[in-house]
């Protein structure tokens, strides 16, 4: 026969307060990555979803805006997302 152990409402007190500070101890750890300042034409390219066309038109007319050092164009990731909260479309305005 197996031993029967009797648990308390003290010991799931206890058990709680445990787990609950190994929860917060694990998450003072985590710290979320920063989203990097300037992303290159395949991270937009990737991040969006865009092709290279589309993207290129994009630059070309004005609607996002780039930064070329030498034949590189960097793209900042906040004016990226300033522009998608602009372009938000509400229900119903299709």
């Amino acid at each position: 026969m197996g031993v029967v152990e009797i648990v308390t409402k003290d010991d799931l007190a206890n058990f709680k307060k445990e787990l609950l500070q190994e929860i917060e101890a694990m998450l003072s750890r985590y710290k979320p990555e920063e989203p990097k300042r300037w992303l290159k034409t395949y991270e937009v390219k990737k991040m969006l979803g865009l092709s290279a066309g589309t993207l290129q038109t994009m630059r070309n007319n004005g609607t996002l805006k780039f930064s070329m050092i030498g034949n590189l164009a960097y793209y900042d990731y906040s004016e990226i997302m300033e522009l998608m909260e602009k372009r938000r479309i509400s229900k119903g305005r299709l």
